[in-house]
């Protein structure tokens, strides 16, 4: 570290006023020079001029604040502070020089002697910003060393915001349009892409930040997929949506989307799907606290409904998500009442209040128990939470009067091996049985004998894969395990997952509840699996860093396989059958699958529920392997945390 940045904060700030003073005598003394050609000690009455250019100095100076700035992050303002510092100075020596009228002293002086001092001044505020800041930033352990992809505007606010943090040492911009590469911006060089690869071996580089907020999603992955080849971390700024309200600083770079490591671009929403069963409608959202749910509250508000439900059994994020969407509002200027509820999906008398209140025209069910092992090792509240809670929720929707009711299922329902994916197909089975049914008799599971007709409400399932960056993602854990030092845990080497971004598959579940008419399963086009493997790899590499193994030891993070966790599957199917149906979006399929008639359901559901309710899984998974399709327990180790897939 410099001696002067380890020096105490007066001893600084005296050393600059010593500075400022001394300038002042020195620029008395050339303005002599210049005006009378005089090189010797003052003479007559000159003494006054060297002594009223400190005593009219170092009080402005101090009235501006220029002893306040710190050197090595000095801008534009704190020039410009000192210009009008000088300019006032520069006035009143003016002033005073004519008023007295001292012998030996030419009028003149009082013109060349501020602006001489302006320069100075000027010149050592510049000079010690960028000494200063070189020197500290030599300090700083582990400082990267950057080029900023993208010479556009976003890319040069990024490096004025640089300019003044100690972050990164910016090397130079990046830009594949050729009427900018070979030019400069601020000093820095202007590269191309195909010269990525040698700047970053003969420069040092450690960081590459995308600053391209505007590019399409198909061109920001093909320069991803190159940078990924070097060893360097690749940074990113958020979206011009998210950039437009002020500009660019430090704070705004980030890693990258989960969308960059998924590498396939969304399409975009048919708005008027979107809008058909929300617009001006009272909407209520299940499970409104969770990753799904959220991201379903948060494109629901913006499509306008009346009014907006939250059910949520943990009260931390029912206050997060309700605080979120009030906000949104308020942003947007939307008059939606936002109503936020702690209850339980399984309490059924607490749903019928909610929904008998509010009287909902579209629910969605996203609250569910989704962690594999956990609910290997809880099928009890698993059952109860999945399979009752949907059946609790359907009631009440059905018996207030509910337009549509859409089930957020998952990929893991199909000829699933743990009792989370069977309890969902259970799930599933249920919203099947009460759209075939005209009457349905609840007497079995109530223990009564009557027969209800009830309200047609419309049944649907969506069902989708893993989603990319939600509480039980791979991709949070991997990045604390990046943060840590490693090493990623993966169960198996061959596991493969379908994957989707958190708003992608809650703009497909509104679109596809749309179009729903009673009964169907719709299932969304995850594109290609993607080896879990493949993802850790992707995101060390995306790091900067090298990946650690038999045949590069001397690697940075290691990849260590944990084995397959309890109930967990090698592949995920999205259909049980082999008849999907096309649908009027391109990403959004449609399966009629077989089902059970409610006569005969609701006996098993009986029994499943008693099983529940004293803790028998032995119970509890024959009703699940008669019922549910492909269903056949693994016998696998305790969970992982530490584990992903």
């Amino acid at each position: 570290m410099s001696p002067l940045l380890a020096l105490s904060r007066p001893t600084k700030r005296s050393l600059v006023v010593a500075l400022d003073l001394l300038l002042s005598l020195i620029t008395v003394w050339v303005a002599f020079y210049l005006r009378i050609d005089q090189t010797g000690l003052p003479q007559m009455q000159q003494k006054y001029v060297y002594l009223l250019a400190p005593l009219l100095a170092f009080p402005l100076f101090v009235r501006f604040g220029l002893y306040r700035a710190i050197f090595r992050y000095t801008g534009m303002a704190a020039l410009a502070s000192t210009a009008k510092a000088i300019g006032i100075y520069g006035a009143l020596f003016f002033i005073v020089i004519l008023a007295f009228k001292w012998d030996g002293v030419p009028r003149s002086v009082g013109l060349i002697q501020p602006i001489l001092f302006l320069l100075l001044v000027s010149m050592s505020r510049a000079m010690a910003r960028f000494w200063l800041a070189g020197q500290s930033g030599k300090s700083y352990h582990g400082i990267g060393r950057l080029l900023i992809y993208g010479a556009g505007e976003a890319g040069v606010q990024t490096a004025s915001a640089l300019g003044v943090a100690r972050e990164f040492v910016l090397l130079g911009f990046i830009d594949d349009d050729p009427t900018k590469v070979g030019r400069t911006i601020n000093g820095m060089d202007i590269i191309g892409q195909d010269d990525v690869a040698d700047a970053v071996e003969r420069m040092g580089v450690t960081d590459i930040l995308l600053a391209v907020p505007s590019l399409g999603r198909s061109r920001r992955n093909a320069i991803i997929a190159k940078l990924r080849e070097l060893p360097v971390h690749v940074r990113t700024l958020p979206g011009m949506v998210d950039l437009a309200s002020g500009r660019v600083t430090v704070r705004d770079i980030q890693e990258l989307d989960v969308e960059d490591l998924l590498g396939r671009a969304p399409v975009p929403p048919d708005e008027a799907l979107l809008a058909r069963n929300l617009s001006n409608k009272t909407v209520l959202v299940t499970g409104a606290g969770g990753s799904i749910g959220s991201e379903l509250c948060r494109q629901i508000v913006l499509e306008r409904p009346r009014k907006l439900v939250l059910v949520e059994h943990n009260e931390f994020g029912l206050y997060s998500i309700h605080r979120e969407l009030e906000g949104l509002c308020i942003e947007n200027r939307l008059a939606i009442e936002v109503v936020p509820l702690l209850a339980s999906v399984g309490n059924l008398d607490r749903m019928r209040e909610i929904c008998q209140a509010h009287r909902p025209a579209t629910v969605y069910h996203a609250a569910a128990y989704k962690h594999v092992p956990l609910v290997e090792c809880n099928p009890s509240e698993g059952v109860l939470n999945n399979v009752f809670g949907t059946l609790s929720v359907a009631r009440a929707a059905m018996e207030s009067g509910a337009e549509y009711f859409v089930l957020v299922s998952t990929d893991k329902a199909v000829r699933p091996t743990n009792v989370m994916g069977a309890s969902k197909r259970m799930a599933e089975l249920v919203l099947q049985a009460l759209s075939a049914a005209e009457s349905i008799d609840f007497g079995v599971l109530d223990g009564t004998a009557r027969t209800a007709t009830l309200n047609k409400t419309v049944f649907a399932m969506v069902r989708f894969g893993n989603v990319l960056g939600s509480s039980g993602s791979v991709v949070p854990l991997f990045r604390r395990q990046l943060l840590e030092g490693g090493p990623l845990t993966v169960t198996h080497p061959e596991v493969t997952r379908y994957f989707m971004t958190i708003p992608e598959a809650a703009q497909l579940v509104l679109q596809a509840g749309a179009m729903a008419h009673g009964g169907e399963v719709f299932v969304l086009d995850m594109g290609q699996p993607v080896k879990i493997m493949d993802l850790a790899r992707r995101m060390v590499q995306l790091a900067g860093l090298a990946l650690r193994d038999d045949d590069h030891p001397g690697g940075d993070i290691a990849i260590k396989i944990t084995g397959l966790r309890p109930g967990e599957k090698l592949y995920e199917e999205l259909l049980i059958g082999d008849n999907p149906e096309g649908t009027i979006h391109e990403r959004i399929m449609k399966a009629r699958e077989d089902y059970v008639p409610w006569s005969e359901f609701a006996p098993a559901l009986a029994k499943m529920r008693s099983a529940a309710k004293r803790s028998d899984e032995a119970s509890i998974k024959e009703v699940l392997r008669a019922y549910v399709h492909g269903y056949e327990p693994q016998i696998n180790a305790l969970p992982s945390d530490e584990a992903a897939a």
